[in-house]
């Protein structure tokens, strides 16, 4: 059985048994099950499921790994958080998150003017709200209208100017007045791709300057007591915990260091997010060399240290870490339309009576591979085709004697994996680097899995069945969009291996895990490809719903979209049917009709499972 790492990545929310990948909650569902019964509703196409349960699992682990720690470091200060709307805004995940978050006060923070107003209709009553990013004085402005509705409202400053404009906003709209927090500038960040979110070079925050001349102006402005938190970000997904422990020094120090300054109501500090996922499916790399329970120590740890040697209260502490309560929830199937290798069998074979030496050397190595000498026929054939090739190149082979060159050398390599596949692991990647099977998936990877395009970010795959049989197919994914940068390829240092399916016969689906966190609301519509079908899967005493169905968006939808007048479009396809010479114009306008009324994804009818 391969498990696909299924141990490194899964938090133990999924298992194999019986060859299906399966849900480890209550009734313990395949994934394989959830899909047929979705597809057995008419819908085709990449399905993206959620999972509330994941929501509340990661939530309570948050909440309860903080508070253990301040119980054990005896921590003066209390722990709250709130969710970054940027990383997930769809509807059906953040009334999910709101209500399962409600029992811990878990709060939600906005970036925009839109993601404010998503807070300030969903927020919990009694949560924090805080507002991050550049602001204007319109989105000041809603801060203010928000605390008047009785949230707990922190505005952070990024910028002097920013704090000028509340100033104003203050004497306009009086009491109550928004919480102001200080976004502070580190010299320490990050590492990895995202480490420029810190740094003294970073995008956001004040300089230590322009932290003395803030505070100087809320003095001014008799505004000095609604200064409560200062907030710091060193980057999304941080893989090592030295940074995050420099990074808690230096803005403990500030903390308490403005403090003293005479910031009497500043007793937040929030760390943003950053709190890294494990999203590798593969032994020998991790992204994250910590674990929650460490992370949690060492912050309250040092804050506390810091409190203590700078006789200054122990603060409260606010994360922001969207990427671990959102990733996990979300899992994207695709249906696997096409295996492109398939085509190479010994029927497409045409031999003459009289073959090129080569090809007939070839067509003796098929015919004698064993497993003693697979890995050396592999060898040949490769070296073979070469010669081959270069002979096609220069005129002395025609094209069926190139069509069995390919077709041969492929059945050697089927035989030599098929042969080898209790061999060693490596020499068996050597082989299948050589030549991959490529899968055609029904899905845009620049809609659902853009950080693969933009960033080489891995997301774990794995099949949803046969789990009990050795995959032997080095397998590249292509997507069904019209660029050749829609593929994640074959990598020996990532190996991805699937099943010699029969589409003909069986069904194969590709999960894709952990897409809970921005893929969504990153994604392209390339090729005009949208949001996948999306269904909530929830679970209760008998068994698990089906909820929340959102199917994929139809072609006029999205031209509407793009700002299409979806009317003179169906007006000028119906202007050109009846102009046109065609017979049975009724019966083409009513297929017109229902083609645009489909999703954008390619609707392929289900095979018959094999039994």
């Amino acid at each position: 059985m391969t498990n696909y790492g299924i141990h490194l990545w899964s938090n133990g929310d999924f298992f194999i048994e019986e060859g299906f990948v399966k849900i480890n909650y209550k009734s313990k569902p395949s994934l394989y099950e959830i899909t047929q019964k979705i597809r057995d509703t008419g819908i085709r196409g990449p399905i993206l499921l959620r999972f509330p349960h994941l929501i509340r699992k990661q939530i309570d682990s948050l909440f309860s790994e903080f508070n253990r720690a301040i119980k054990t470091f005896n921590y003066k200060g209390k722990f709250q958080a709130v969710f970054p709307l940027k990383v997930n805004q769809f509807p059906n995940f953040v009334t999910s998150l709101v209500d399962i978050g409600k029992q811990y006060n878990y709060g939600l923070e906005a970036g925009s003017k839109a993601e404010l107003i998503i807070a300030m209709a969903f927020n919990n009553k009694n949560a924090p709200i805080t507002v991050n990013g550049f602001k204007d004085k319109s989105m000041i402005s809603l801060g203010f209208i928000a605390r008047k509705m009785g949230f707990d409202t922190t505005l952070t400053i990024e910028g002097l100017n920013e704090l000028e404009n509340i100033i104003e906003a203050a004497k306009e709209y009086k009491d109550p007045i928004p919480n102001i927090g200080l976004r502070i500038r580190l010299h320490s960040s990050g590492i990895g791709i995202w480490a420029k979110s810190g740094g003294i070079n970073s995008k956001f925050g004040l300089t230590s300057t322009e932290l003395l001349e803030a505070v100087e102006l809320l003095r001014k402005n008799s505004l000095l007591d609604k200064f409560t938190m200062i907030h710091f970000h060193i980057g999304s997904q941080i893989g090592e915990i030295n940074p995050v422990k420099k990074a808690l020094r230096e803005a403990g120090n500030i903390y308490a260091e403005l403090k003293k300054m005479g910031a009497k109501n500043l007793n937040n500090i929030n760390l943003g997010g950053g709190l890294a996922v494990e999203y590798s499916q593969h032994e020998n790399i991790h992204n994250r060399n910590y674990t929650l329970t460490e992370f949690t120590n060492d912050v309250v740890f040092l804050l506390k240290e810091i409190a203590v040697q700078k006789n200054v209260e122990e603060p409260n502490i606010f994360t922001e870490s969207g990427r671990f309560i959102a990733a996990s929830h979300a899992v994207l199937i695709a249906p696997v339309l096409e295996l492109f290798s398939q085509e190479y069998t010994e029927k497409g074979l045409k031999l003459k009576k009289k073959n090129p030496p080569l090809v007939q050397e070839l067509y003796d190595l098929y015919k004698s591979i064993n497993p003693s000498n697979a890995i050396e026929y592999f060898h040949d054939s490769l070296d073979h085709m070469e010669s081959l090739l270069t002979l096609f190149d220069l005129g002395y082979i025609d094209l069926q004697d190139r069509s069995n060159t390919e077709i041969l050398v492929h059945l050697i390599i089927k035989k030599a994996i098929e042969l080898t596949k209790d061999k060693d692991r490596y020499e068996l990647k050597r082989i299948q680097d050589r030549v991959q099977e490529r899968y055609l998936l029904n899905f845009s990877l620049f809609q659902s899995l853009p950080d693969f395009w933009g960033l080489k970010q891995r997301f774990p795959v794995m099949p949803l069945n046969k789990l009990d049989q050795n995959p032997t197919r080095s397998a590249s994914l292509w997507d069904i969009t019209c660029d050749s940068d829609g593929e994640i390829d074959f990598n020996i240092d990532y190996p991805l291996f699937l099943h010699d399916v029969d589409l003909s016969k069986e069904e194969y689906f590709l999960a894709f895990f952990l897409v809970g966190a921005y893929q969504e609301i990153l994604g392209m519509k390339h090729n005009l490809f949208t949001h996948p079908t999306e269904v909530t899967v929830v679970f209760d005493e008998h068994g698990y719903k089906l909820e929340n169905i959102v199917e994929s968006q139809t072609i006029l939808d999205i031209l509407y979209d793009m700002d299409y007048d979806i009317n003179e479009i169906q007006s000028r396809l119906k202007q050109y049917i009846a102009k046109s010479g065609c017979k049975n114009k009724e019966k083409i306008l009513e297929n017109l009709h229902l083609l645009l009324h489909e999703n954008n994804y390619l609707k392929i009818s289900p095979k018959k499972v094999a039994t």
